[in-house]
């Protein structure tokens, strides 16, 4: 996996959010074209549910970061790709989905949100916005079938 510096990462989504804000590409489609997702990606497709994010949504996302997925301790993101994971794996994917389209002006401090894993993630605003433990770097990326908030960290279920 790539590490991209923070400047290569902003400069990436703001051009992004530029395109995206016609509103012509859907969420996967954004996601590829920020090339900092990568992984995101491959676990989509490794989980089943690129096509569910190509969908007519429309779908919040709070998409971690490659550098996010390789913080995790070594091992644990190729033992979740592995097809025996596939169930656990889109556990944890879909703990960061939110049915429906929400904006940063939506959020709330202390608001709780359900994912469509079943399970609710916590907003917090005390201290920038953060979605239980990890930090939002980038907001209201739209897309076709919704919007992307980019997070640092994975959240886990």
């Amino acid at each position: 996996m790539l590490r991209k510096t923070s400047l290569t990462l902003a400069a990436t989504l703001l051009g992004t959010s530029a395109f995206a804000g016609g509103h012509s590409m859907d969420i996967v489609d954004t996601a590829k074209g920020a090339g900092t997702f990568e992984t995101l990606l491959a676990a989509a497709e490794a989980a089943g549910l690129v096509e569910t994010l190509k969908g007519d949504g429309p779908f919040t996302v709070f998409a971690p970061t490659d550098e996010a997925f390789a913080a995790l301790p070594e091992g644990t993101v190729e033992d979740l790709l592995k097809p025996e994971n596939k169930d656990k794996l889109a556990s944890i994917l879909t703990y960061h989905v939110i049915a429906g389209k929400v904006m940063s002006t939506d959020l709330t401090d202390d608001m709780k949100a359900a994912t469509v894993e079943g399970s609710e993630v916590t907003i917090d605003l005390d201290n920038g916005v953060m979605v239980n433990d990890a930090t939002v770097v980038q907001a209201d990326i739209e897309a076709s079938n919704g919007v992307i908030h980019v997070i640092d960290g994975v959240i886990m279920p």
